[in-house]
């Protein structure tokens, strides 16, 4: 029994910094991205006209986040890269391993960008918007019937960015990209019937959807942010895997483009009885090992 991990082996001491090099540019443009992310936490969002009779539907209780801000890159980031790097400890390709964090970083902060633009531009108060106006309780109202609050300038910026949700939306670009690259890993989708493999398919998705379940719970977003968090956050993390991986159910899902097209270039210099039986390791490959008469 011979492995395919043990017919090709690119590691970071290997092919590390020409795969670096080759994406440099990528990695410049991601650094761009979280300016343009900070600049947008710091600049006001758009102030909409918040009338008495609309405070109605915003004088919902003032609540700590279940889930923290904090917390949010922990599971939507490191975790999942933490499980890129088993896998490339044991897969030893770091073709895989670079595109799967790239992939997830530009996931996450294309995704971070939409989200807080979105918020700056709408302005939505979120359901407490009320005590963070007036946490006294006394509102007050200027000629034209707008919001004259007294709160803490913080406060109540932070409550005109109700849509859509950043909590969710972060979740499921993080934790759909991780979702997309378990499936194609194990071969979610190759029709062999293992309908358990979903369960690991799934779980990330879950994990996301609480997120959501709880930014409502908190009263910190109405329903509709949450769903067009989750919306974006999804559809951007599969656009961004397709970038760097086939689609899950594809049979060669298990492994990035790049890896591949530098197998096949190998391949191309060798003896054509050896390239025979390395394409027929790779593009024959079941669960990682095969066997060879």
């Amino acid at each position: 029994m011979i492995a395919v991990d043990q017919v090709r082996a690119y590691t970071i001491k290997s092919h590390g910094a020409t795969i670096a090099r080759t994406h440099l540019h990528d990695w410049l443009i991601l650094v761009l991205l979280v300016v343009i992310d900070i600049i947008l936490n710091i600049i006001n969002p758009f102030y909409r006209f918040v009338g008495k009779d609309m405070m109605t539907d915003l004088r919902y209780p003032l609540k700590p986040n279940t889930v923290p801000v904090w917390a949010v890159p922990i599971y939507a980031v490191l975790m999942p890269i933490v499980i890129f790097n088993i896998r490339y400890f044991k897969r030893r390709d770091v073709h895989d391993l670079h595109h799967a964090v790239l992939g997830l970083l530009y996931s996450v902060l294309i995704t971070g960008v939409i989200t807080d633009s979105i918020k700056d531009g709408v302005g939505r108060p979120r359901p407490d918007f009320f005590w963070r106006c007036f946490p006294d309780g006394q509102d007050f109202y200027d000629l034209f019937g707008d919001v004259i609050c007294n709160g803490d300038a913080s406060v109540i910026k932070e409550g005109h960015k109700s849509f859509p949700s950043g909590h969710t939306s972060w979740s499921f670009a993080g934790l759909g990209f991780l979702s997309f690259y378990l499936s194609g890993k194990i071969q979610a989708f190759d029709r062999n019937g293992h309908a358990g493999k979903l369960c690991i398919v799934f779980l990330p998705l879950l994990m996301a959807a609480l997120v959501g379940v709880s930014r409502v719970d908190d009263y910190w977003h109405h329903w509709q942010d949450v769903f067009a968090g989750a919306l974006i956050g999804l559809t951007i993390s599969f656009v961004c895997y397709l970038q760097f991986f086939p689609a899950p159910h594809h049979t060669k899902g298990w492994g990035p483009y790049s890896y591949f097209r530098a197998l096949d270039e190998e391949t191309q210099r060798e003896s054509p009885s050896t390239n025979g039986m390395n394409l027929a390791l790779v593009h024959q490959r079941q669960d990682h090992e095969i066997t060879i008469d």
